[in-house]
């Protein structure tokens, strides 16, 4: 039902843009005439709602056609707010202007040119929260699979998992990557995370018709043209959506710095995104963020290690060697939550492994106290590890640090991780916590890594709130 009502989608933000604007002209009337907003109306002046009736219908008309032209209507998935708030205010600015001339022009001169003024600035405050709200809407029905566009990618390289991190670091944007094919057999014959190998390109045609696919993303290097023409060709015989993604420097748009040299584009590359000034910011915000957040947090930490020393003989602080930002080691410090001979227990335990990769987690772990099973539960054994952050060992947000024999046997793209400082908590931690497989985890930290900014911060501390709470995924 809700997939038949998305066919719909767009007529009715067409629709409802046309009400809006009608509306916003009754708002501006209401204002200026009833609420006699700036000055006294004289009664001589005074213009009913009819005439600004008519005008709204007018306005309403215009303003659909003109944002139909503007491909308001036609914006891909993925489209940046500030992109469509862009095309919002750039057409409803040349609206305004326009019904302020005809109005000049052709109405008598009693009638409020104010009033387009005020309809101008409403209709730009009713479509962007129409709009915020259409995003709100769409993304939570692509989370509950609705509205969802099944991708096959074409090729496994680093452009291929550039895409996977965006996708899975973005579920509102609601596209399913069934699986990808490669011709190299060590690439597609090995899953890579959620994303299924599908075998060699010449399954194509096979994979489209059995998985449903909508929509082919080509991800192969420039030096394959012939081979990327023919997977375009064999798409369009099919009948299905076919896009390539330029492989320039293997990076997105957004790490390629261009400049113009009397015409010539010059392309480069721009640092990682957590380096120079960002780096003081986000170190300024850990300082911050701690420093007041440590009021809280050392009468609780203070109770935790009571707790842990009456429940188990041993000290209450585990200190462990981890691996930071540039392959560095340091000491973490976290609550023990296991028994005082844990690590020595360990290999004994490695046919209950229940994590792939490098990785060792136990749901069950019988090596866990009763103190500690429910810290662990609320990650509140990490707790010690503010003291990292303010030696600048760690950040409130990033990669969670691994262990020396875990990065030692990481795969080379899996290194990009400690190219930053590790943090408390991090992408995939909000996105399943221990439920994902490592590789998944590995596209949510380069991901973070790629896309760093303050408010992307914010917002994991934000999330990880409820996810600690409910304890998801943590064991």
């Amino acid at each position: 039902m809700a997939e038949r009502l998305l066919k719909f989608h767009k007529p009715f933000l067409a629709v409802l843009d046309f009400v809006l604007v009608v509306l916003a002209f009754f708002v501006a009337w209401y204002i200026r005439y009833e609420l006699q907003w700036y000055r006294t109306v004289d009664p001589a002046s005074y213009t009913g709602f009819q005439f600004y009736l008519e005008v709204g219908f007018i306005a309403g008309v215009m303003m659909v056609i003109a944002l139909y032209f503007e491909g308001v209507y036609r914006l891909p998935r993925g489209t940046s707010f500030l992109n469509e708030f862009y095309r919002l205010v750039t057409t409803t600015s040349i609206i305004t202007i326009i019904l302020m001339v005809g109005n000049y022009m052709f109405q008598p001169a009693y009638h409020s040119r104010l009033v387009y003024g005020i309809a101008g600035i409403m209709i730009l405050i009713f479509l962007t929260i129409s709009r915020i709200a259409n995003r709100q809407v769409m993304a939570w029905l692509r989370r509950k699979g609705i509205g969802i566009r099944h991708v096959l990618l074409v090729g496994a390289g680093e452009v291929s998992r550039m895409i996977m991190r965006v996708l899975l670091a973005k579920p509102e944007l609601g596209f399913d990557v069934v699986g990808f094919l490669d011709d190299n057999p060590d690439k597609g014959e090995k899953d890579l995370g959620p994303f299924i190998a599908l075998g060699a390109i010449g399954n194509l045609a096979q994979v489209v018709s059995e998985y449903d696919v909508d929509e082919v993303i080509i991800t192969l290097p420039w030096q394959y043209h012939r081979r990327i023409m023919s997977v375009l060709s064999q798409c369009e015989r099919l009948g299905v959506r076919s896009r390539v993604v330029p492989d320039v420097l293997q990076l997105s748009l957004d790490q390629v710095d261009v400049e113009v040299l009397d015409g010539i584009p010059l392309l480069g590359t721009k640092p990682i995104s957590i380096t120079g000034p960002r780096l003081a910011i986000k170190r300024i915000l850990d300082l911050i963020i701690t420093t007041v957040g440590m009021i809280v947090i050392l009468p609780i930490m203070a109770l935790i290690a009571l707790a842990i020393k009456l429940d188990s003989p041993g000290p209450a602080i585990f200190v462990q060697k981890r691996i930071g930002r540039d392959g560095n080691s340091f000491n973490t410090y976290k609550f023990r939550s296991m028994v005082p001979d844990a690590e020595s227990l360990r290999e004994d335990l490695s046919d209950y492994n229940e994590a792939d990769g490098p990785l060792f987690k136990i749901k069950d772990d019988p090596r866990l106290t009763r103190t500690g099973r429910w810290i662990r539960r609320l990650s509140l054994d990490e707790l010690p590890q503010v003291f990292n952050v303010l030696r600048g060992e760690m950040s409130l947000v990033g990669p969670r640090p691994g262990l020396p024999e875990e990065v030692d046997a990481y795969d080379p793209w899996h290194r990009k991780r400690l190219e930053v400082t590790p943090g408390l908590t991090g992408m995939w931690q909000v996105s399943g916590r221990s439920n994902l497989s490592f590789d998944e985890m590995v596209m949510l930290d380069i991901y973070y890594v790629e896309n760093w900014n303050p408010f992307l911060d914010l917002s994991i501390m934000l999330r990880t709130i409820p996810k600690v709470l409910s304890g998801e995924g943590a064991y």
